[in-house]
């Protein structure tokens, strides 16, 4: 081999590793954390599961204890840790008062409140309410011996859910996670929506978290914000639009 051909091979290996030295590293596609909240359990995510995976992007549902905040918030961080790369945190309901605690982490790029509570740092679910009406799902909660609530057949289907089949909601009943009372009244340690990016998807039909104080919150937060003709279970008679919201927030991190 020649001295003219052995210096353009290594002038080519060496351009070849300048190349790749200079390429940027691909960015890593945020995971998915959906957080359920009080009456339900992760199924309730079964319908938006499968359109964002279809979309490539992974997914996890968290199991909630619901038996203290601490215990929920403990949960969704140990599904924080187990994803190597950023994630895009989405909380339902309760589930949004865990996510405001819990997304401080910093692996969390984005929130997506899905009908939820967004607290403030040293602020509870109860104090959110306290000036608004009560609303006409809680007076179908029963209450057992220990302090756990649930809701009866008719509070999940005519205020829960009243937009969803009678044969999901009896599914959604028969399933649902007693939660503890006390959890309403615990204050959060930490609001994660003060740094970091949130959506919130209103639902104008909601019999259990009154619209006009998840539009309060939505505006506190300075949330994307989408209204959706719905109840209290958008992710469940509307998962479409729900998937949509949260895909548009996991692009935005991208």
């Amino acid at each position: 081999m020649s001295s003219i051909t052995k210096n353009l091979l290594a002038a080519a290996a060496l351009s070849g590793v300048a190349i790749s030295a200079g390429a940027a590293p691909l960015a890593l596609k945020p995971t998915v954390v959906l957080v359920h909240g009080a009456f339900a359990d992760g199924s309730a995510w079964q319908q938006v599961i499968p359109l964002l995976e279809a979309r490539g992007v992974k997914v996890i549902a968290v199991q909630n204890p619901l038996t203290a905040l601490e215990d929920d918030v403990a949960a969704t961080r140990r599904a924080i840790e187990a994803v190597d790369g950023p994630v895009v945190l989405v909380g339902h309901s309760w589930g949004g008062a865990v996510i405001t605690e819990a997304g401080v982490s910093d692996s969390v790029r984005a929130l997506v409140y899905v009908a939820a509570f967004a607290p403030s740092e040293g602020e509870s679910v109860a104090d959110l309410t306290r000036h608004y009406p009560v609303p006409s799902g809680f007076s179908h909660i029963v209450a057992d011996k220990y302090g756990f609530l649930k809701l009866t057949q008719e509070g999940v289907e005519k205020h829960l859910a009243q937009d969803v089949a009678v044969e999901k909601t009896k599914l959604m009943t028969a399933t649902q996670g007693p939660v503890r009372g006390k959890n309403f009244e615990q204050k959060l340690a930490a609001a994660a929506w003060k740094g970091k990016p949130s959506w919130y998807i209103i639902s104008e039909q909601d019999y259990m978290l009154q619209t006009s104080l998840q539009q309060a919150m939505a505006k506190k937060i300075g949330a994307h914000t989408v209204s959706l003709n719905a109840g209290h279970t958008p992710q469940i008679s509307q998962p479409e639009a729900v998937a949509q919201v949260i895909f548009e927030a996991v692009s935005a991190q991208q």
